[in-house]
């Protein structure tokens, strides 16, 4: 009597279990060479090793987006022709890596490739940082546009009042929207300045009496203030629209003070951002301009005037269009005002908050340098998890995969998979031994899968789209063989 060399492998029809969904993201910081890189001046070698090394713990840690700083202060952590390079990469302000290549372009091929989402992190009215240390290049916006840049205590910050500074970080925006396959663009808290005092220990007032003369009263508002928001908001209207007209699937996202207002919940005190930096987080996120919303509540749990589930409660409420909420979460503390199960205490507030379903570290460093928070992120992180869906981007699955055995004997199985129509981003792979599911999320780039020694039972393949869409599954059932008359078996 014959025997197959291994059992045989059917199609079948089967509902695995869902895959774990959560955005599991980190800021990777690049204004004064916080995270990378890690030092001015670096060789373009050891800048892609570095980058690849951050990107391979990012990946063990089980995070799926990286929030990577490409603009740190109207300069470019990537090829521009409308602003100069950053000095963190060379150590001098307009000097293009030696030899050339694309920090911004490199980033997006090995982040994808590992199947993590990166996400362009602008600061847009910042026009030159403090640490700031080499000459500003020629062509720095501070140099070829001195008429609308404004000296506000020790900060050099564009005036959002000039509409012409407005379209030009839209323009620059959108020229990385454009160019570049990101999979998100996020601004962080800086609109307006923080403020800053004279000596009398008085907040100064933002230099801009001839702007608000020029376009504030003119155009009917009576007020400073909500001339100052309305700058702000009408800022961030457009580039929501502009993303969403070019790349409907980018998502837009922003990360503003935790606080919108003191009293907002009723115990809270600090800082009043809506008054302070114009900025009406609470408007944009009510109103549907941004795709994600990631307030940094950079408070821990216990303390009643900063309570970290206070204000996450309170701005899920203020969520109408049901837009994504994913918290910062200030990283940075672990080890010096925080024990590490704090962050752990904040993981657990925001999984039971179903509103809200994921977070941010700042900053990725903290993470991949702190063994004991490293130690938090794994036992928080035990499976991989998809980025939450957008439907209100795209609600269409991408088509069945294709699933066939390209190999199966007796100690091993290899299968392999494609789609048709709609590409896919990322593959679901499961696959059930001894009534046991086990769940990897895969690159688009890999479309294979060798089981050795231990062949599973059931293997089945999901895809998922850029906005995180999953089809139906394809799945293919181990079985016994079957004997013919002949005494064959197929």
């Amino acid at each position: 009597m014959l025997f197959a060399a291994g059992e045989v492998y059917r199609p079948v029809a089967v509902t695995p279990p869902p895959p774990a969904r959560e955005f599991r993201g980190a800021w990777l910081v690049t204004v004064a060479n916080k995270d990378w890189p890690s030092k001015p001046g670096l060789s373009v070698a050891e800048q892609k090793a570095e980058l690849t090394a951050l990107l391979d713990r990012a990946v063990q840690l089980k995070l799926n987006a990286i929030i990577f700083q490409v603009r740190p202060s109207s300069d470019a952590v990537y090829a521009s022709s409308i602003e100069p390079w950053s000095e963190y990469l060379t150590g001098t302000m307009g000097r293009a890596p030696q030899p050339f290549y694309d920090p911004l372009a490199f980033a997006i091929e090995e982040a994808h490739r590992r199947g993590l989402e990166l996400h362009a992190w602008f600061n847009p009215f910042r026009a030159l940082h403090l640490q700031n240390k080499s000459p500003v290049a020629l062509n720095h916006i501070s140099r070829t546009h001195p008429e609308l840049i404004r000296k506000y205590g020790d900060k050099i910050w564009l005036d959002p009042g000039e509409p012409s500074v407005r379209a030009y970080v839209l323009r620059v925006v959108m020229d990385v929207v454009q160019r570049y396959d990101v999979d998100g663009v996020q601004f962080d808290d800086y609109f307006y300045p923080y403020p800053e005092k004279d000596a009398a220990g008085r907040d100064l007032e933002f230099p801009d009496g001839a702007t608000w003369q020029k376009f504030g009263l003119r155009a009917g508002f009576t007020n400073r203030d909500d001339w100052r928001r309305a700058n702000v908001n009408q800022f961030i209207q457009s580039v929501y629209q502009s993303i969403k007209a070019v790349k409907p699937w980018v998502k837009f996202g922003v990360s503003p003070f935790g606080i919108w207002r003191p009293m907002n919940p009723l115990q809270i005190r600090g800082l009043d951002a809506y008054a302070k930096l114009y900025a009406d987080s609470r408007l944009w996120l009510a109103s549907g301009w941004l795709d994600y919303f990631a307030p940094q509540l950079y408070w821990a749990v216990e303390p009643k005037e900063q309570s970290f589930p206070a204000l996450l409660n309170w701005w899920t409420q203020q969520n109408p269009k049901g837009r994504h909420l994913w918290p910062g979460l200030e990283a940075a503390n672990v080890g010096e005002k925080w024990e590490p199960d704090e962050i752990a205490r904040q993981i657990k507030v925001l999984r039971n908050q179903p509103a809200a379903r994921g977070e941010i570290f700042y900053h990725l460093r903290n993470l991949t340098d702190n063994p004991a928070l490293a130690a938090v992120v794994r036992a928080a992180y035990p499976q991989t998890a998809l980025v939450p869906a957008s439907p209100w981007l795209d609600s269409v699955p991408p088509d069945k995969p294709k699933l066939a055995v390209v190999e199966n004997n007796r100690s091993s199985l290899s299968v392999r998979w494609e789609t048709d129509g709609k590409p896919a981003w990322l593959w679901v792979l499961q696959y059930r031994t001894n009534e046991v599911w086990a769940t990897e999320i895969l690159p688009a780039n890999q479309t294979t899968r060798t089981f050795e020694n231990s062949k599973p039972d059931l293997v089945v393949v999901s895809a998922v789209d850029r906005v995180g869409n999953v089809s139906s599954p394809a799945a293919i059932k181990k079985t016994q063989p079957v004997r013919t008359g002949k005494g064959m078996v197929i």
